[in-house]
């Protein structure tokens, strides 16, 4: 490849990436603020619900979801796109005819590779979030109505049961909370396993050292996730005691 072609190809890869990472910048926002109205329109929705009839939906957001689903198709859309284009740059960087040396290169190429990893960590955790958010309420919204139809039935027990709600409501957030904490913790060390393998991959007198943290994170995982296991155990035995 001459130098020439060589140069004008390089400068045409950044200039879809940069392209592709300005769309993303835009949709990542926006489907933030998505998933952060959906949220606050379910909590008003919950507490209205409890004045409210049972022929009242919890949640009016089946367009928010319809919106949630097409906006998450697009955002995965872009990001294949732009993972194609890092491939692509990393393929020249690895060409014969480029230096492999030029300290610059290969600086603008891990700032790409940089961005596009925390687009995809960002887009994932918001997406869980609001995946979460909306588990949570339809749960909330069945209970409700469940327990809604036996106060109906049953007055002499009212006060019993806006009790077992309330506490029912109160484990329930302390697990989604957990659940969400998790997930955040999951994404997080995800990426910097990712950042430590990339630095592995260049300094191979590492490697021995990350297989000895991957052996400990794994077992630390076992150990975290059975005290999660018999906690939630615990707390499903003292709902329902």
């Amino acid at each position: 490849m001459a130098a020439g072609s060589s140069s004008n190809y390089w400068e045409d890869l950044r200039k879809q990436a940069r392209q592709l990472e300005n769309e993303l910048d835009l949709k990542l926002v926006s489907f933030s603020k998505l998933c952060t109205s959906y949220s606050h329109s379910s909590t008003r929705e919950g507490r209205r619900d409890r004045y409210s009839s049972d022929t009242t939906p919890l949640l009016n957001g089946s367009s928010q979801d319809r919106m949630f689903e097409t906006m998450a198709v697009e955002i995965e859309q872009l990001l294949g796109r732009l993972t194609g284009i890092n491939d692509k740059m990393v393929e020249y960087t690895n060409s014969a005819g480029v230096p492999s040396l030029n300290a610059a290169l290969m600086h603008t190429l891990q700032r790409h590779r940089d961005i596009l990893q925390d687009y995809t960590h960002e887009f994932h955790k918001t997406k869980t979030n609001f995946l979460a958010v909306r588990e949570r309420e339809n749960l909330l919204g069945s209970v409700r109505k469940d327990i809604e139809s036996y106060k109906s039935g049953s007055s002499v027990n009212n006060r019993r049961t806006e009790l077992f709600l309330k506490e029912h409501e109160h484990l329930r957030n302390i697990a989604m909370a957990t659940k969400e904490n998790m997930t955040s913790q999951r994404g997080i060390l995800k990426s910097i396993q990712s950042k430590m393998n990339t630095l592995a991959n260049r300094f191979p007198a590492v490697n021995n050292l990350i297989q000895r943290i991957n052996l400990r994170k794994r077992r630390d995982s076992l150990i975290l996730g059975g005290v999660i296991g018999i906690c939630t155990i615990l707390l499903l035995l003292y709902a329902f005691h």
